[in-house]
């Protein structure tokens, strides 16, 4: 699997961890769906470790950044590497906001519990990502796993330079 020592959240996805097309729901609902995008993933030791401490770190506090983008994160024990899950959802979701507006983009990212650095490093380069409104707006129109994975990849690129 790919490594997060470049911060490139592109290489930390890949389809199989990529929903286009979620639907709607509860809050609860959209982690859980989430989180199921990890099913099988070799840096995934226990999934359902992964979910409870998911859900346990977004009841400590909403994840729901603003601008319709949900943010969950947790360090589990559960992982051995940094893995992440994106979806678009097709209806947004109440999320907790500090906005209060719905959510339709969520971004998960799991990191263990040693890489305290690595894990808010990757958080504050998903949230400069996100804060980009066109980047925010073509992801919402991505019709494709891949269409969204490149879209992520082009937005690195012109970060990067």
């Amino acid at each position: 699997m790919p490594t997060t020592d470049l911060l490139s959240i592109s290489d930390l996805l890949e389809p199989a961890t990529v929903r286009v097309g979620l639907p709607g729901g509860d809050k609860d609902a959209v982690l859980d769906a989430l989180v199921d995008l990890l099913d099988g993933h070799p840096a995934v030791d226990d999934l359902e470790q992964v979910r409870a401490d998911v859900h346990a770190r977004e009841r400590q506090m909403s994840t729901g950044v603003g601008k319709g983008l949900g943010l969950p994160h947790a360090r589990s024990g559960a992982v051995r590497e940094t893995v992440a899950a994106f979806a678009v959802m097709r209806q947004g979701v109440a999320f907790d906001a500090i906005d209060a507006q719905p959510v339709r983009l969520v971004f998960l990212l799991v990191g263990p519990e040693g890489e305290r650095s690595r894990h808010i490093r990757l958080l504050s380069r998903i949230s400069r990502l996100m804060n980009q409104d066109d980047f925010r707006a073509s992801l919402l129109a991505a019709e494709t796993p891949e269409a969204a994975l490149d879209l992520f990849r082009e937005a690195e690129e012109a970060l990067a330079s």
